[in-house]
């Protein structure tokens, strides 16, 4: 394996690292507004993600730095293709940080429902756009012979990437709903509960449509082939065994199956794109490829060297924040710091 598949493979892994532990963090923030019934429940199901939002959004941040150092063709490129919509999500999440730490900072009932619904608004914009920027990646943009985005917003926006922002922010809900399940104390279980039975529905059949889709708007028959392996089957299998332990009331089951199901789904866009980072519509000749758009040998083996130094002391230090703050949240005021 050369260096630049295993930056690619490395950066896919952050990715996939992201969407499982930043999907729970927006998924919660969809729903605040609808499950939380009175202020002290809501700030039930804001303690379940207060310790850990922030740390979580680190995964993106270095992904993003993995991009940029590893392959600056495919970072120009993606940024100046997808400026709007990763501007809009930029915002959003600026805006639900600032939520999250202004909401308790006034007993205004007024106050504190504007932010709740700041939270809910930045958090479903991300959810959804995820989702529309990884259909676009592996369906194909508009990318002329110099590697420069040569269409609009406009071409960002079809049925193929509308179907993938709602994989994304459907599964992301469920990923939400599950977390507050396995994470809060009664009342919040129990309506955390009815809502992933709810939405694993609506979550299981875009999932599948968006399977049959990619076989019309991909190139996976010639990527994969008409069996695409156990990947992409794995991430429907996932979310229907997700859903029977969602009716056995197995919590920390659905949670991590479900959790398989996004990793599955990721991985698949991965698949499907390598050895490409962006597709051309235009030409195939023209798409991004981790070769073609990578840094020298010598930069490469210089990150390595430092990812195998710092990335197993950040996932050490992750993984103890959340032994620390593994207790359930319940409406006991002492629990309650946000």
């Amino acid at each position: 394996m050369d260096l630049n598949t295993l930056w690619f493979i490395l950066i896919g892994i952050l990715f996939v690292g992201y969407f499982i532990l930043e999907g729970f963090d927006l998924g919660v923030g969809i729903w605040l507004p609808f499950l939380g019934k009175n202020d002290t429940h809501r700030r039930m199901i804001i303690n379940t993600i207060g310790p850990h939002w922030d740390g979580n959004e680190v995964w993106l941040i270095t992904a993003g730095g993995a991009m940029f150092a590893a392959f600056p063709g495919w970072y120009a490129t993606l940024f100046s293709s997808f400026y709007l919509p990763l501007l809009i999500m930029l915002l959003a999440l600026i805006v639900r940080g600032v939520a999250l730490e202004f909401r308790s900072k006034h007993d205004s009932l007024r106050w504190r429902s504007f932010w709740d619904w700041a939270i809910c608004i930045g958090s479903f914009f991300p959810a959804l756009l995820w989702g529309v920027a990884f259909a676009n990646f592996v369906r194909g943009i508009p990318i002329d012979a110099t590697k420069n985005f040569v269409g609009s917003f406009g071409d960002l926006i079809n049925i193929y990437s509308l179907l993938g922002g709602l994989v994304t922010l459907t599964g992301f809900m469920l990923h939400g709903a599950l977390f507050l399940s396995l994470k809060a104390a009664e009342p919040i279980q129990s309506i955390a509960r009815y809502a992933a039975s709810r939405i694993w529905v609506v979550a299981t059949a875009v999932l599948i449509a968006a399977v049959i889709a990619t076989y019309f708007f991909t190139d996976i028959l010639q990527k994969l082939g008409v069996n695409p392996g156990l990947v992409p089957i794995g991430a429907v299998a996932a979310v229907l065994v997700c859903g029977w332990f969602i009716r056995q009331k197995r919590d920390g089951w659905a949670f991590t199956v479900n959790s398989l199901a996004i990793l599955f789904t990721a991985a698949t866009s991965f698949m499907i794109l390598y050895p490409r980072v962006l597709v051309s519509i235009l030409d195939p000749n023209f798409s991004l490829t981790i070769y073609n758009s990578a840094s020298g040998p010598h930069t490469l083996r210089i990150m390595s060297t430092v990812a195998l130094i710092f990335v197993p002391i950040v996932l050490i230090y992750q993984g103890w924040s959340y032994w620390v703050f593994r207790k359930r949240i319940t409406a006991d005021p002492s629990d309650l710091h946000y």
